[in-house]
C-alpha cells in the first residue's frame, strides 16, 4: 500500500478493516450454528444500529420485544457475537493508528504534538540538549504494571486477538498479489472461527500466579523487544538533532515495575511464597530471553579473526568458552558467545530453582557481570571497524540486561498500614511485656519506635510462635531479603504503605526493616525506599504535613542520606474520587503535589511522585500526556511513576507498535514537564479561589449523594452489576475490605466498574454541574469568561474537563435507566435515579458552556469515531444485561443466564476499554 495515499484515505480503511472483521464473524456463525441464529442475531444487530442513529421509545421498545423473545442459549450467543464484534473493533482501530502513524512517517511530515520525537526536537532546537544529558543521568520514568479485576480478558483470547492484528498489519505494509490477498482474508476468517471458539470466560477464580503469568505476557510480547529498541531509536534520533549525543550512551532510565505478585493490600492469596515464585517466574523470562538472544548473536557473528580481527579481551573471552566446535576455532566471537551461553544457562537454572547450588565461576554473580562480557563484544567489534554489527542485535541486548537485570521489572510490595501496625504491636508486646503498642498515642508511638530502629536489639525472636498474620507479615519482609541476595536490590527498591495517616506508619516499616538486615542501623542504611501512599481526601490534605514530621526526625533523615536524599511519596486517585468525587480528588491532588513540592525544598529532600491511577477517569486514567503536563510547575523534574492498571495494560500493551507509542508519550511529556516546564500556566489568585469554590460545592454534592442519602447502598447494589462482579473470575483480590457491603468498605475497582457497566460513569462527574451551577449564580458572564480562560490557559483545568467530557460522551442516561428499574423500591429509586438525571444534565450543559462545544467531544473526533463504530454494539450488551439481571434477580438463575450475564460484563469492558 502506498503510504503517501494512506495518509489521505484518513477513516476509510478503518471502515474497510471494521466491515470485513464483522463479515467474516457472521460468515463464521453462519457457518458453525446455522442461517437462523445468523439471522436473528443480524436482525438484532440492526434494530440496536437504529436506535443508536434515531433514538426513540418506540425503537426501545421493539428492541426489548426482541431480547425478551429469545432464549437464555440464543441470548448467550447473541451476547458472544456482539462481545466478539468489540474485540475486533478494537484490533481495527489499534491497526488504524498504527497505519495512520506510518503514513505520517512515510509522508515526512512534521513530528506531531505529543511524540517523543518533537519532544527531543524542541529540546535540542532551544538549547536544552546539556541539561537533557543532566536531566536523563537522574530520570526515573516508570509505568508499573497492576493487577486488579478490571482485567476481564483471558490471555487465550489476546493470542487469538494478536494473531488477526498480525493479519491486518501485513496487508498494510505489502503489496500483496492477489493469490496472497486471498490467502491473507482466509487467514482471517480461520483467526476469527478460532477466536469464536475460544472461551470467553474463565472457568475458575485467577490466582495471584495465574495473574503474574498475564502480566509477563506482554513482557514476551512487547516490553522485552519494544523498550531497548525505544532507546536505540531515542539515541539516533538525539544523534541527527546534536552531533555530541553520537559519541554518549543514554542512561536506562526507563524501567517497568510491577506490583503483580508484591501488593498484599486486602490480599490474603500473596505470601512469602508466592512472592518467591513471582521472583523465579520473572528471572525465567528475563533469562530466557537472553539465552535466546545469545544464541541468534553466536549464528549471526561468524567473523574469522583472519578477516576481521578482535580485542585481546575478545579472545581472552572466547579461550574461556570450554565447549564449541572445532570449526568455529577460528571465530572468536561465536566461542565467546557460546562460553556466555553456557554460563548464562547455569545462571538461568541457579535463579529459577532448578539447581541448588553452582560453581561461582561457572556462572554469572550479577546482571552486570554479564553487561560486561557484551560491552567487550561491542568495543572490540567497534574497534575493528565493525560498529555496525554493534548496533544492531548486541545493541538492543546490552539494552536489555541493562534494563531487565536478571529479575526482569523490580516488584514493588504493598500492605496496609493497619497491618503494620498490629505486626509491631505484637513484636512489642513479646520483646516488652506490658508494652501496649496500640494504646499509645501518635507522639508516644513514635519515641518508641525511634528507640527501637536506634537499638542494636532485634524484636523478632526464633524462639517465639507469632500469630499466623504477624508470622505471614514477617515472611514477607524475609523474603525480600532474600531477594536482595539472590537477585539484587533492584529486584525488590520499594515497600508502599497503604492507608498512611501519620508519622508512625513510616516508622513502623523501618523498624520492621530492621529486624531483617534491610535497615543497617550502624551505617544507617536502607535497602529499600519507605513509601507513603495518601489516598483519602483527608490523607492528601495531611500528606505534607506527615513528611513535614519525617524530615525532621534525625533517624529517618539519616536512612533517607543512604538513599541520595530522595523520597517518592504515592497519591491514591482512586480512593480519593470514591471520597470525594472527581472534581474534588483531582482538586486536593493538585495541592497536595505543590505542598509536598514546598516541603520537600525546605529539607532539601528530593521528591519523586508515583500517581496511583487506574484505567477509568473515574480512578484517575485518561490520556497520559495530557496528565503528566498537566501536574503543578516543579513536581516532575525527570522522575515520575505511574500505574497501569486492569484492562488499560491491555490496551496499551498488548500490540509492540501500540506499546511503544505509549512508552514514547510517557517519556515525550516527563521530558518536556521537565525541560519546557517554565512555560507552565501559573495560575491567578482568583482562579485558585475558584477552584477552591467550585471543589467544596462538587464535594458537597456527591457525598451527599453516595453517604448521606438513605438508601443509596441498596440502590447501588440492586442498580448495578456489582454483586455479579464479585462472583466473576477476573481477580484474585477480593472486592471489598469488609464484608459489610457497605460504600466506604468497597474497593475502588469495582465500584468505578460497576458504574461503567450500567453507563451512568458516576465518579467521572457527579457534582461538577452543581458546582458550576453555584459558582455562576452570582456574576455569572465575568465568571463563565474566567472558567473559559482557565480552560484554554491551565493544562490541569483543561485535562480535568476533557476527561469529564470523555466520560460523559461515553455514559448514557436512557440505558441507565434501564438499570434503575431494577431497584425495588419504586421511590427510592424515583428519587436518587431522578437526583442522578438531573445532575448529569448540569454537568453536560457546564461542559458544553465552558469549552464552547455544541456537543460532547467535538474536540476530539477520534472518540466520535470510535462511539459510532462500537456503540451500537455496547448498548445492546446493556440492554441484554438489564434483562439478563432481572432473570438473574428473580430466581431464573440457570446456566446459560448466568453465563450470558458474565459475558456480558466482559463484552461491555471490551466496549468500553477504559472501564475500571
Amino acid at each position: 500500500m502506498d503510504g503517501s495515499n494512506a495518509l489521505y484515505d484518513k477513516d476509510e480503511l478503518l471502515g474497510r478493516d471494521i466491515r470485513q472483521l464483522g463479515r467474516l464473524l457472521g460468515d463464521a456463525i453462519r457457518s458453525l450454528h446455522g442461517e437462523d441464529v445468523f439471522k436473528s442475531i443480524e436482525a438484532v444487530r440492526q434494530t440496536s444500529i437504529g436506535l443508536r442513529q434515531r433514538p426513540s421509545q418506540e425503537g426501545r421498545d421493539a428492541l426489548q420485544a426482541q431480547l425478551h423473545a429469545l432464549s437464555p442459549v440464543d441470548t448467550k450467543q447473541l451476547i458472544r457475537a456482539f462481545s466478539y464484534f468489540s474485540l475486533l473493533a478494537n484490533i481495527a482501530e489499534d491497526q488504524h493508528h498504527t497505519r495512520r502513524s506510518r503514513a505520517h512517517l512515510i509522508a515526512g511530515t512534521a513530528p506531531r504534538n505529543g511524540s517523543l520525537a518533537q519532544a527531543l526536537k524542541n529540546i535540542v532546537e532551544e538549547g536544552h540538549s546539556d541539561q537533557l544529558q543532566d536531566v536523563l543521568a537522574e530520570a526515573c520514568i516508570h509505568p508499573v504494571f497492576t493487577a486488579h479485576p478490571t482485567e476481564v480478558q483471558r490471555k487465550s483470547i489476546l493470542n487469538c486477538q494478536m494473531a488477526i492484528a498480525r493479519l491486518l498489519d501485513e496487508r498494510d505494509r505489502i503489496q500483496m498479489t492477489p493469490e496472497e490477498e486471498e490467502a491473507n482474508e482466509e487467514a482471517l476468517a480461520r483467526g476469527i472461527v478460532t477466536l469464536w471458539q475460544t472461551r470467553l470466560l474463565r472457568t475458575t477464580k485467577l490466582s495471584v500466579l495465574d495473574e503474574v503469568e498475564n502480566g509477563l505476557s506482554f513482557f514476551d510480547r512487547t516490553i522485552l523487544s519494544t523498550l531497548p529498541q525505544l532507546y536505540g531509536s531515542m539515541h539516533d534520533t538525539l544523534g541527527k538533532l546534536d552531533p555530541a549525543w553520537q559519541g554518549r550512551e543514554l542512561p536506562t532510565f526507563m524501567r517497568i515495575g510491577s506490583w503483580i505478585g508484591g501488593d498484599r493490600d486486602g490480599n490474603p492469596f500473596v505470601t512469602a511464597d508466592v512472592l518467591r515464585a513471582t521472583l523465579q517466574r520473572q528471572a525465567n523470562v528475563a533469562l530466557s530471553h537472553y539465552l535466546a538472544e545469545l544464541h541468534k548473536l553466536a549464528s549471526q557473528l561468524s567473523l574469522a579473526q583472519a578477516l576481521s580481527g578482535s580485542s585481546e579481551q575478545l579472545r581472552r573471552l572466547a579461550d574461556e568458552a570450554t565447549d564449541g566446535s572445532p570449526h568455529q576455532v577460528d571465530e572468536p566471537y561465536r566461542r565467546a558467545l557460546h562460553g556466555m551461553h553456557a554460563k548464562l544457562s547455569a545462571t538461568h537454572a541457579l535463579l529459577t530453582g532448578a539447581a541448588d547450588d553452582a560453581d561461582a565461576r561457572s556462572h554469572y554473580t550479577s546482571a552486570q557481570a554479564l553487561r560486561d562480557d557484551l560491552d567487550i563484544l561491542h568495543h572490540s567489534l567497534i574497534a575493528h571497524g565493525a560498529g555496525a554489527l554493534a548496533k544492531g542485535r548486541l545493541r538492543h541486548l546490552r539494552r536489555a540486561v541493562q534494563v531487565f537485570g536478571f529479575s526482569l521489572a523490580p516488584i514493588d510490595l504493598r500492605q496496609n498500614s493497619d497491618v503494620h501496625e498490629r505486626v509491631v504491636a505484637e513484636l512489642l508486646a513479646h520483646a516488652r511485656p506490658g508494652c501496649d503498642y496500640l494504646a499509645l498515642d501518635e507522639a508516644q508511638r513514635c519515641a518508641l519506635l525511634r528507640e527501637e530502629i536506634a537499638s542494636p536489639r532485634l524484636l523478632v525472636s526464633p524462639y517465639q510462635r507469632y500469630s499466623e498474620a504477624t508470622a505471614g507479615e514477617l515472611a514477607i519482609f524475609a523474603q525480600l531479603k532474600q531477594a536482595h541476595d539472590t537477585y539484587g536490590q533492584d529486584s525488590i527498591c520499594n515497600y508502599i504503605i497503604s492507608k498512611a495517616a501519620s508519622l508512625s506508619d513510616l516508622l513502623e516499616v523501618a523498624v520492621l526493616c530492621k529486624e531483617f538486615g534491610l535497615l543497617r542501623r550502624e551505617a544507617g542504611t536502607l535497602a529499600v525506599n519507605i513509601i507513603p501512599l495518601f489516598e483519602t481526601i483527608d490523607d492528601l490534605r495531611a500528606g505534607p504535613a506527615i513528611m513535614e514530621q519525617a524530615f525532621e526526625v534525625p533517624e529517618y533523615m539519616r536512612l533517607l542520606q543512604s538513599r541520595g536524599m530522595r523520597q517518592e511519596v504515592m497519591l491514591g486517585y482512586s480512593d480519593s474520587n470514591k471520597d470525594g468525587g472527581y472534581l474534588t480528588s483531582g482538586w486536593e491532588l493538585y495541592k497536595a503535589e505543590i505542598e509536598l513540592v514546598k516541603v520537600f525544598a525546605r529539607h532539601g529532600v528530593k521528591l519523586q511522585l508515583f500517581h496511583g491511577r487506574g484505567g477509568s477517569v473515574g480512578r484517575g486514567g485518561g490520556p497520559s500526556y495530557e496528565a503528566i503536563m498537566a501536574q503543578p510547575t516543579g513536581t516532575v523534574q525527570g522522575r515520575i511513576r505511574v500505574t497501569e492498571q486492569g484492562e488499560v495494560i491491555t490496551a496499551k500493551y498488548a500490540n509492540a507498535e501500540v506499546g511503544r507509542r505509549n512508552l514514547e508519550v510517557m517519556i515525550a511529556a516527563t521530558l518536556k514537564a521537565t525541560l519546557l516546564g517554565e512555560r507552565q500556566f501559573q495560575p491567578e489568585a482568583a482562579q485558585l479561589a475558584a477552584m477552591e469554590a467550585l471543589s467544596a460545592s462538587a464535594m458537597q454534592a456527591y457525598r451527599a449523594l453516595v453517604y448521606e442519602t438513605e438508601g443509596f447502598d441498596t440502590y447501588f447494589w440492586q442498580s448495578t452489576v456489582i454483586s455479579e462482579i464479585a462472583a466473576l473470575n477476573i481477580g484474585s483480590r477480593p472486592t471489598s475490605r469488609k464484608a459489610a457491603g457497605k460504600i466506604e468498605d468497597l474497593r475502588a475497582i469495582p465500584w468505578v466498574l460497576s458504574w461503567s457497566q450500567c453507563r451512568l460513569m458516576l465518579p467521572g462527574w457527579y457534582g461538577f454541574g452543581s458546582a458550576v451551577a453555584a459558582f455562576l449564580a452570582e456574576d455569572r458572564a465575568p465568571r463563565l469568561a474566567m472558567l473559559r480562560q482557565m480552560y484554554q490557559d491551565w493544562p490541569f483545568f483543561h485535562s480535568l474537563l476533557s476527561n469529564m467530557d470523555m466520560v460523559l460522551a461515553k455514559s448514557d442516561i436512557a440505558i441507565a435507566s434501564g438499570y434503575a428499574s431494577l431497584v425495588t423500591d419504586e421511590a427510592l429509586r424515583l428519587s436518587i435515579f431522578g437526583r442522578i438525571q438531573a445532575e448529569h444534565a448540569r454537568t453536560v450543559d457546564a461542559v458544553k458552556q465552558i469549552t464552547g462545544q455544541r456537543e460532547l467531544q467535538d474536540h476530539n473526533p477520534l472518540l466520535q469515531r470510535s462511539i459510532r463504530n462500537r456503540f451500537p454494539y455496547v448498548d445492546l450488551l446493556n440492554h441484554v444485561q438489564v434483562e439478563l439481571l432481572r432473570r438473574y434477580r428473580d430466581n431464573n438463575a440457570d446456566a446459560d443466564t448466568r453465563v450470558g450475564l458474565h459475558l456480558s460484563i466482559n463484552g461491555i469492558a471490551a466496549g468500553l476499554r477504559n472501564s475500571g
